[in-house]
């Protein structure tokens, strides 16, 4: 296995946020001053630098159907941009409170199913709405009663899970109303469902794992972290669970009762690992850490480490192409990476 470097682009700042066009073409990367920056998959060519957010960008998200990109910044503004002419089309305004989190629902549907109406969920300090395709307001949520830390929808698209410092809620996507309430006597930093929407996970600042069974009214707690757990991913099985939370990156096992007593998988580093990313069709798992290094993993390996990588700063982001055959990264330094995984 190898991560051949495909190209390197310099932004004007720190790396905030990546995001994959859904045909793979198009990558945009977000400044943490604020403009965002769409380059070209083919060799790293400036398609267009968006002026995005006057105070600083925080968030990306490409709408399902790859014609326009959600931005969410400093100034409390959701922004809409036509990806194609680099122009800005709408806005919504959340308040005064940072938009820190953008998730559109996803368009997975049960066979025989009418599609779901496009969704686009995005949270500002206490505040979360859910916007139409044109930013105008579906549902303002009342608010939270705390910042809200996390969004992650439920990958059917019925429910979107909503964290903050006190528990976890989940609204029915269609009526909004709440579906059901999961306290926590903690900070939520990060939330993610397995594929198969059996699993939703939170990764806590006490430091730990939780992990609910929302459909069985079952939950499980995993502690022992040397430090906060801000990240989390399922690969596309949902058997593998990877975390963050000191130097190594912890891989459980959720098959059957899930990994509640089992011992994880250790993945070691030589610094705190700060970001990890499973592929979204295939096995791989990338993790990064603070001191620039890389690492591939398959976890269903025996020797589970492929490969190998390192980057002259700490990584900020990690991003897999939709069909995986590319890894785009960001750094501390304000540069993009994207390398090409050949094996």
């Amino acid at each position: 296995m190898q991560l051949n470097k495909h190209w390197a682009a310099p932004i004007d700042d720190y790396v905030i946020d990546l995001a994959w066009a859904p045909d793979g073409q198009t990558l945009a990367a977000a400044s943490a001053a604020g403009p965002i920056t769409l380059f070209a998959l083919s060799d790293g060519a400036k398609r267009h630098v968006l002026p995005g957010h006057d105070d600083g960008a925080n968030a990306l998200a490409f709408a399902p159907s790859g014609a326009s990109l959600a931005s969410g910044g400093q100034d409390g503004k959701v922004k809409l941009w036509d990806t194609a002419a680099g122009q800005h089309t709408a806005s919504a305004e959340l308040g005064t409170a940072w938009v820190e989190h953008l998730a559109w629902r996803p368009v997975a549907e049960p066979k025989g199913a009418s599609p779901a109406a496009p969704l686009l969920a995005a949270s500002a300090g206490r505040k979360l709405v859910c916007l139409n395709p044109d930013l105008s307001v579906r549902h303002a949520f009342k608010d939270a009663p705390k910042t809200i830390a996390a969004l992650a929808w439920q990958p059917a698209g019925g429910c979107l899970a909503s964290a903050y410092f006190g528990g976890v809620c989940l609204w029915d996507a269609d009526d909004f109303i709440a579906q059901k309430e999961f306290p926590y006597a903690n900070g939520i930093h990060a939330l993610v469902w397995s594929p198969d929407n059996r699993w939703l996970v939170s990764g806590n600042q006490d430091p730990s794992v939780h992990l609910w069974l929302p459909e069985e009214d079952q939950e499980f707690h995993m502690s022992g972290y040397e430090t906060k757990v801000k990240h989390l991913a399922y690969d596309r099985t949902s058997r593998w669970l990877a975390t963050s939370g000191g130097k190594d990156a912890c891989i459980w096992d959720c098959r059957g009762a899930g990994p509640e007593g089992r011992e994880p998988g250790m993945y070691p580093h030589d610094a705190a690992v700060c970001a990890l990313a499973f592929q979204h069709q295939h096995s791989l798992l990338a993790t990064a850490s603070q001191d620039g290094a890389l690492m591939l993993w398959s976890p269903d390996r025996a020797q589970p480490l492929r490969a190998t990588v390192r980057l002259p700063a700490p990584v900020t982001k990690l991003a897999w192409s939709p069909d995986d055959a590319h890894l785009a990264i960001g750094s501390e330094q304000g540069i993009v990476y994207v390398l090409k995984c050949v094996d």
